[in-house]
């Protein structure tokens, strides 16, 4: 099991339950996993995650270890080839969302896969933020669009931003844009399975140029883009720096380079009022906001902490 192939055709969301093992058995493997777990240093939750996918059992009773007493549990694969995805975990430091092909953000589960970055709890704040910012105040920051009805996710990966984007702003139009081929594919996907096909544009290409017909329309622009240093990016988790696509981490020499093509292009598309959102690495929010009132296009630039206090979200409205 050492390719991308031989992953793939392991790694799967739950489609359809195939093979039928007692409780008993899989408590025995669950019992052993946990342990590997502990020794490998890997979260021993991770274990749950997986049965929890692939064997279609809850929380409940996992915690309760309930199952075990059943007589068949239905899985959707074998239990030798649970044993190897769960090697792959332990040895080769396979992110377990890609083993199971589905990641958890905010209330839905997106489709993932290696072509993608796997989206982070804290990126769920971009979408609080941009609700933040399109809800009217006594005072407003600057003349605001009338409705927030046109935003653009820009690296859109496996399209969550944009999902959630488009949840939240059920009567708007997300324009989400992506270089990557592989991951525009996996984000309409998602999107079709969420069933928002009709409110999310895709555009394959880079940042705002695929938008070039929207420009001085759009009430927002969102992103989390790549914003590690380049030389620090091997000394990463080994889940993230070896699994993860280096063209959604690689920010170049000092992590800031997509970023500052952001502040320089965005203007020309948002209108008066329009938010300019975007994620950053902790140590970068000086820089980024520096680079914000230097460009001077944006007023009311302000900084926020993730859920750890760490300066990771910026925001500004177009003057």
């Amino acid at each position: 099991m050492n390719s991308k192939d031989d992953l793939d055709s392991l790694s799967s969301p739950l489609r359809g339950r195939e093979v039928c093992v007692s409780g008993q058995a899989l408590w025995q493997w669950r019992t052993a996993a946990c342990q590997q777990a502990i020794a490998a240093q890997v979260p021993v939750e991770e274990v749950d995650w997986l049965l929890q996918d692939l064997a279609g059992l809850d929380r409940l009773s996992l915690r309760l270890e309930t199952f075990k007493d059943r007589d068949v549990i239905w899985l959707a694969r074998s239990l030798s080839d649970l044993t190897l995805l769960w090697q792959r975990r332990l040895q080769e430091r396979v992110p377990v969302q890609y083993l199971t092909g589905v990641a958890p953000w905010r209330h839905f589960a997106l489709n993932v896969s290696p072509a993608v970055l796997i989206p982070r709890p804290e990126t769920e704040s971009l979408i609080d933020l941009a609700i933040a910012a399109a809800c009217p105040t006594p005072d407003p920051p600057y003349p605001a669009p009338l409705t927030y009805s046109q935003w653009a996710d820009l690296g859109t990966g496996s399209g969550a931003i944009a999902i959630g984007l488009a949840m939240a702003f059920p009567a708007a139009t997300v324009h989400a844009v992506d270089r990557s081929a592989a991951a525009l594919a996996i984000a309409r996907a998602n999107a079709q399975q969420l069933k928002l096909t009709d409110r999310i544009q895709f555009y394959e290409g880079s940042w705002l140029q695929p938008l070039a017909t929207l420009k001085g329309q759009l009430s927002g622009v969102v992103s989390n883009p790549p914003y590690i240093p380049t030389a620090m990016i091997p000394t990463l988790q080994p889940e993230v720096a070896q699994h993860e696509p280096h063209l959604a981490l690689d920010g170049g020499a000092d992590g800031l380079n997509c970023i500052r093509h952001l502040v320089a292009t965005a203007p020309d598309y948002l209108q008066p009022g329009g938010v300019w959102l975007i994620e950053m690495m902790a140590g970068q929010a000086s820089t980024v906001a520096a680079l914000l009132q230097e460009q001077g296009s944006y007023c009311q630039i302000q900084i926020y902490p993730d859920l750890a206090g760490i300066d990771r979200f910026a925001l500004a409205y177009r003057r």
